[in-house]
């Protein structure tokens, strides 16, 4: 594969909440061979994890930013080290 696993830490503000936003990130998940998860936060944010090589990282957050860019008002993103502990990516209740 790749290089080295890396892990991004998003939140997503804006109308992002009741648009599908959840759903669309596990689709880009799949595409771009991410792991991890998207959740709903109570403060109207969705949060998202994600791993894996740092070039399917950015294509995943291109492809979401692509997909709900109307809806997007700001991401904050961190790049952490991978911790390796996803199988697949999930869509957690807030």
């Amino acid at each position: 594969m790749g290089g080295i696993e890396k892990r991004i830490h998003i939140y997503y503000s804006g109308r992002v909440q009741g648009v599908g936003f959840r759903f669309t990130a596990e689709a880009a998940a799949r595409k771009f061979r991410v792991s991890g998860f998207a959740k709903n936060l109570g403060d109207g944010r969705v949060e998202v994890v994600a791993e894996g090589d740092e070039g399917r990282l950015k294509d995943f957050m291109e492809g979401v930013r692509d997909m709900m860019k109307r809806h997007i008002s700001d991401e904050q993103i961190s790049w952490e080290p991978a911790t390796g502990e996803f199988r697949g990516f999930g869509i957690h209740a807030e």
